[in-house]
């Protein structure tokens, strides 16, 4: 009788153990079936890859998960942790910190997709002493991490800095995420330093169409401390951001464009559209879409041509034509189509299926579709581009229609040209770290 008393509770307790693991074991087989048939199975960008060797299941990386519970990103498979959702993974990297056995490795591609990336050590330095790179150059297009890699590549940049001898500590380029947070970083280390950046504060955020939810998690910026951010849309980051560099003195020279970066007797000589500048260290934090990736057709070369949103508004009562299958893309579609009474909006993408972009985003090009003001053509791509209309090449056949405007957002081109002068090794990773 006095086991019983002590059987009954831990029976009771295995039971709803083993409950639970079905009931996840089961959803997560749901989740990664629909992204299956759904060809939702590349991931974006940094990415986990679980050994199944090593995984004991006790399924810390999925608590760990910042998208849980809105989004089934990991799961549990026949007591296994799995990439269920990769589509949704967005690089937080938590679950593998999270891992008490180190069964997680942190990776970037596929077997089937590469992804070219500077050569870096863990300190952000390129093979090239001196030069660093951080935020969505290197792979880390989360906001959040890139703030956190800008502001820990300034500490390593500070650490080792010569005394004296030149005229500046340290050339930041690009003041987006990472630049942003390496320039308080440098500031409130008293640094010699510039922050350079070809278009506007804020980088590729400043290039995002208006409303654009960027940031949903909190971050940490030198000087400032911690930005507790929930669902912030691209205007109150900006906003935020002049704000503190309002208040702290934090000065950029935009409008001014790097042309080239040498060495120069120890440091480098940076020039740029403005002026040069000596120093002994350099930061990289540009993006990885300075270049527009073109579809190379003839007619692409008209005015009505763009490759990025600002103002969906500029579009009503056009018949607009948005082409890709990303983010940028279906975002674009969306925020034309949901304003645009008296035109049309064709979205069209080479894919089978919308694989790279978020949830969110596949969720407003339906709406619009069920709604009728979005066409979406899967499986197509522009043949040619006409004054007043567009050549699309389908599994059927190839079809004229009528344009006035065409938003290309097919991505942007790694500027390999500009890495490589600069001496950079750029290393094609397919599912490595």
């Amino acid at each position: 009788m006095e086991l019983l008393v002590y059987l009954v509770p831990i029976a009771a307790a295995l039971g709803v153990y083993s409950w639970r693991r079905h009931r996840l074991h089961v959803r997560s087989l749901r989740v990664q079936q629909e992204a299956l048939g759904a060809g939702l199975i590349e991931p974006a960008s940094l990415h986990p890859v679980i050994n199944p060797l090593t995984c004991i299941g006790c399924g810390s990386c999925i608590k760990a998960c910042p998208e849980q519970p809105e989004h089934h990103v990991l799961g549990m498979i026949k007591g296994k942790a799995e990439l269920v959702s990769p589509t949704l993974c967005i690089g937080h990297g938590a679950c593998r910190a999270a891992c008490p056995v180190g069964a997680i490795e942190l990776v970037f591609g596929t077997a089937t997709r590469g992804v070219d990336l500077p050569r870096v050590t863990p300190w952000f330095e390129t093979n090239v002493a001196g030069l660093f790179v951080a935020g969505e150059l290197g792979g880390m297009g989360l906001i959040r991490n890139a703030v956190e890699q800008g502001r820990q590549a300034v500490e390593q940049i500070h650490a080792r800095r010569p005394r004296g001898g030149r005229e500046l500590d340290l050339v930041i380029i690009g003041a987006g995420p990472a630049g942003f947070a390496a320039s308080l970083a440098a500031l409130e280390r008293r640094m010699r330093f510039v922050t350079l950046e070809q278009e506007s504060l804020g980088g590729c955020v400043f290039q995002y169409p208006r409303g654009k939810i960027v940031m949903t998690q909190p971050a940490r910026l030198p000087i400032v401390g911690e930005l507790k951010l929930r669902t912030t849309s691209k205007e109150e980051l900006l906003e935020l951001w002049n704000s503190i560099a309002h208040k702290t003195g934090l000065k950029f020279n935009c409008r001014e464009r790097v042309e080239t970066i040498t060495p120069d007797g120890g440091g480098f000589l940076v020039r740029s559209s403005r002026g040069e500048y000596r120093t002994h260290s350099v930061l990289l934090a540009i993006g990885r879409r300075g270049t527009p990736r073109k579809l190379g057709v003839a007619g692409e070369d008209l005015p009505k041509v763009t490759y990025r949103l600002i103002e969906p508004e500029q579009y009503v009562a056009q018949h607009v034509l948005v082409v890709g299958g990303g983010d940028s893309a279906l975002e674009a579609a969306a925020s034309v189509a949901e304003v645009n009474d008296a035109g049309s909006v064709i979205l069209s993408y080479r894919g089978e299926a919308f694989s790279r972009a978020k949830p969110r985003n596949r969720e407003r090009v339906a709406a619009a579709q069920r709604q009728g003001r979005l066409k979406v053509m899967l499986q197509s791509e522009v043949e040619r581009i006409e004054p007043k209309s567009v050549v699309l090449k389908t599994g059927d056949g190839v079809h004229q229609v009528v344009n006035n405007s065409v938003i290309v957002s097919a991505g942007g081109v790694l500027p390999s040209d500009f890495l490589r002068a600069a001496g950079i090794k750029v290393d094609t990773k397919y599912g490595t770290a």
